[in-house]
């Protein structure tokens, strides 16, 4: 776990990377995945996207990047019609983010009024990353990418098509310019 801290505390904030434009898009898509919403037993069907671009949030309540939570809000409230944004609570790094279901809810509700779609707590990394995360972080099922979150809310970015196009680490807002860029405003 000490590995993990430091290297989160180190680890480039802005890094991004992108798709190349030669590569293969991989084995699978973002429609794939079926995933469990953080309350309740509803399985959310990650196909009913097609047709928008999506950003994979893995977040964590008790992180200095938690306040990206009103940022990631304001920006589904501007701009949910066409670009969905995903939470995806993990506890993977610094025990940031040690709660239950609901208390992640209760607590993304009463401090931010989270309305885009959150998911039940995964693993991002390691020896039980959840199968999207492996997707998302796995150059031979995406097509290009092997950059698994290096720290809470890393951003991925996955195109109308399903197709992974984008990573951006934790210190990425979506008010910066290379995100931006990236899903086209």
């Amino acid at each position: 776990m000490f590995s993990t801290l430091l290297s989160g505390l180190f680890a480039d904030k802005k890094e991004s990377t992108m798709r190349p434009d030669n590569e293969a898009t991989g084995t699978k898509s973002l429609y794939d995945f079926k995933m469990k919403a953080l309350i309740g037993d509803e399985k959310v069907d990650l196909s009913q996207y097609k047709g928008k671009k999506v950003v994979l949030i893995n977040v964590a309540s008790k992180c200095g990047y938690t306040p990206q939570y009103a940022d990631w809000q304001a920006f589904h409230e501007k701009y949910g019609k066409d670009i969905v944004v995903l939470g995806f609570p993990a506890n993977n790094f610094g025990g940031q983010e040690p709660g239950s279901d609901e208390q992640i809810a209760t607590f993304c509700q009463k401090n931010y009024g989270v309305t885009f779609q959150m998911f039940d707590k995964i693993d991002v990394t390691g020896k039980l990353q959840h199968p999207l995360y492996r997707w998302l972080s796995t150059k031979d099922l995406n097509g290009w990418n092997d950059k698994a979150p290096t720290w809470n809310f890393c951003k991925y970015v996955v195109n109308e098509q399903g197709q992974l196009t984008n990573f951006f680490a934790s210190g990425v807002k979506p008010t910066d310019a290379e995100f931006k860029k990236a899903i086209g405003l």
